[in-house]
């Protein structure tokens, strides 16, 4: 008679516990995918840390290594023409090296005369602006009544202000350079022992064709990307040139090599070339009106071009997603400055390429 009790009350505990199992089970599954995020932000953090402390020794290694992705199918197409991988490499560095002093002798020389009329630029566009003077008197009133201390805000502009950190900037290193044109020489004559070293790290057949599948993608998305790119920017650039001509902006030539080189940088690229369009504009035309013309134009035509064109070529094989393109513009240009722009969509790529094929695909369509 003692015992039945007993028993009751030891099962009460148990068949407790069993209902409240379910739900330690969820809670012991939500912080091992916490711990689990905890230590992939930790690395991603430390990643960045990395990147950026070492950007000398990273940077030129990894566009090295982009531009090797890049040059791959064609390097595929020049082995089946027996041509030999060294001289294949030399080529493209060679060429490389050629372009770049192709646009530097294209614009330097514009740019120097225009650079050496910095007095009489900011003069003109000082008596130009007046009307911007009433605002920035309203501003400067208020800064010294919000902080009696505070330095004058103005129209005058130093030109020297912006030229020398510009140069700073946009000026690689030739340290950076060279070991940029000796790794990418190096990763083409190297491309097949380090794509067959990368594919045999895996232990199984499926995760090694896996793997083989994803570098021919990244190879075959980022040749596209580059070619179709280029030849739209290679156009932009060649309808710039004839705008420029036309609206009367002096050294036409240039307005088109710049427009076809800064257009690779997403965003940053057209900004620039539209503001510096319209300093040329106040300096060459009398009036605000056809100041205007040029970068209204530019404005308008890379507007068509990032939105309908290069969207409906380069999206039909690789869909980018216009947020991740932003940030890792923001990342990368945080970290590595101009080349890191530069380097920011094709990195974005790679990212998508290897997310796609390795993450985990969803069949759930859910409702818009």
């Amino acid at each position: 008679m003692n015992e039945a009790p007993t028993e009751r009350s030891a099962g009460l505990p148990r068949r407790a516990l069993a209902a409240a199992r379910p739900f330690l089970v969820k809670s012991d599954a939500v912080w091992t995918g916490v711990a689990r995020a905890a230590t992939i932000g930790i690395f991603l953090l430390l990643l960045a840390g990395a990147l950026d402390l070492a950007r000398v020794l990273f940077l030129p290694l990894v566009s090295a290594l982009v531009f090797a992705f890049i040059f791959g199918p064609l390097q595929v197409a020049a082995a089946r023409r027996r041509v030999p991988g060294w001289l294949f490499a030399l080529g493209c560095v060679v060429a490389l090296i050629a372009i770049i002093n192709l646009i530097i002798i294209l614009t330097a020389a514009p740019l120097i005369e225009w650079l050496g009329r910095g007095p009489d630029i900011a003069k003109s566009l000082g008596d130009k602006l007046r009307i911007l003077a009433g605002p920035f008197s309203a501003v400067q009133d208020l800064q010294r009544a919000l902080s009696p201390g505070s330095a004058k805000v103005g129209m005058n502009i130093e030109v020297t202000t912006f030229i020398t950190p510009a140069l700073a900037f946009l000026t690689p290193a030739l340290g950076e350079l060279v070991v940029f044109f000796a790794a990418l020489f190096f990763f083409l004559v190297g491309r097949n022992h380090m794509r067959r070293h990368v594919v045999l790290f895996f232990p199984s057949k499926e995760d090694r064709l896996r793997a083989l599948r994803v570098l021919n993608e990244i190879e075959d998305n980022l040749t596209r990307y580059l070619a179709t790119t280029g030849a739209i920017n290679l156009c932009l650039g060649f309808i710039v040139g004839c705008a420029t001509w036309i609206i009367g902006l002096p050294n036409p030539v240039m307005w088109g090599v710049l427009a076809f080189a800064f257009n690779f940088l997403p965003y940053v690229g057209p900004l620039i070339i539209t503001i510096a369009l319209f300093v040329a504009g106040l300096v060459v035309f009398p009036a605000l009106g056809p100041a205007l013309i040029a970068p209204a134009f530019f404005v308008g035509l890379t507007t068509l071009e990032g939105h309908f064109i290069t969207p409906n070529i380069v999206g039909r094989r690789l869909a980018l997603s216009p947020v991740l393109v932003f940030v890792g513009l923001v990342f990368w240009t945080y970290l590595w400055g101009p080349m890191g722009a530069l380097l920011a969509t094709p990195l974005v790529i790679v990212g998508t390429v290897i997310a796609n094929d390795f993450l985990a695909k969803n069949e759930i369509e859910l409702p818009e």
